[in-house]
């Protein structure tokens, strides 16, 4: 994410002291407060255009996953976990003294926020959930468990030759990756530009292969099933219809066994829904804040409580 859309940022420590970096937007408005998380391997390039205009009407601040984008890097691969990093996002509202939150997850953030609420149920007032799904990510990449069946060759490959997986890797031009996507139809040119993807691509190159390929095995093994029945968080569950990512009847099915969640369905969109229709899907979050949140009865008595 560019500096210039944020008001204020600066990091904070992590348990384990890894600076998470974190920026800010938003902070005179008096709507209730906003938490960004986001995919594997992203900086930011998801809340591009969603943020500026969430933060009109509500105090927004977006986070750094540890190695990820102006956070340090996790020397510990232990704490590259999906509870690890719930707990290092409720570190950064202890920071920042967020009492309470709306947690909007992007894809793997979507389980961040779901951790967090595991961890920290109190400090949740509401969950928004786009593009994912409650785990298990990589027996579900496109509709089936081929990811899954080959990361650990590729893990195993990638640590026995560390330098060429970085050298390959961060030399493939953004403009062939985009190219590979339109041709394959992961990407449609017509919604989502080369200068989106290229924001997105350039971090993810520089990555540490690693690192990367620990959290991605993290996250294809983590569920959150079992949490879903005893959500109370008035939640809200956007999927799309060309995602092939996230397929989205898993969101569907995930938002059913949510009790009294919302679903939207996003059409002609794909995984990178939130750059390619952040108006709608604007409009759709503030919609669901305004009736289902700003209004709820919790939410009520503490504001109460605060005056």
């Amino acid at each position: 994410m560019d500096l210039e859309l944020y008001e204020q940022h600066g990091t904070l420590p992590a348990i384990d002291g890894v600076p998470l970096f974190y920026g800010r937007a938003g902070m005179e408005t008096d709507g209730i407060p906003l938490l960004l998380n986001d995919g594997i391997g992203c900086d930011g390039f998801a809340w591009r255009y969603l943020m500026p205009k969430l933060a009109e009407r509500h105090p927004v601040t977006h986070w750094n996953y540890r190695s990820h984008g102006r956070s340090g890097s996790a020397a510990n691969l232990d704490r590259l976990t999906l509870p690890a990093l719930a707990d290092d996002m409720v570190r950064v509202m202890d920071g920042l003294a967020i009492e309470r939150a709306v947690l909007l997850g992007h894809s793997m953030g979507t389980q961040v926020a779901l951790e967090a609420y595991r961890l920290a149920p109190d400090r949740v007032a509401g969950l928004v959930l786009l593009c994912g799904s409650s785990g298990r990510i990589t027996h579900t990449f496109h509709g089936n468990d081929m990811l899954h069946r080959v990361l650990p060759g590729v893990s195993s490959l990638v640590a026995s030759n560390r330098s060429v997986a970085r050298g390959v890797f961060s030399r493939i031009p953004a403009r062939v990756a985009y190219r590979l996507g339109t041709l394959s139809g992961e990407i449609d040119k017509r919604r989502f530009r080369l200068a989106d993807f290229e924001r997105y691509w350039d971090h993810i190159a520089t990555m540490d292969p690693d690192r990367f390929l620990t959290l991605l095995s993290a996250a294809g093994g983590h569920s959150a099933e079992d949490l879903l029945p005893s959500i109370t968080a008035p939640t809200l569950v956007v999927a799309a219809d060309g995602d092939t990512f996230t397929p989205p009847e898993l969101a569907k099915q995930m938002a059913d066994r949510i009790p009294l969640a919302e679903h939207t369905l996003i059409r002609a969109a794909s995984h990178g829904a939130p750059v390619e229709h952040p108006q709608e899907i604007q409009l759709r979050i503030e919609k669901f804040l305004r009736e289902r949140v700003e209004l709820s009865p919790t939410t009520a008595a503490r504001a109460t409580r605060a005056t």
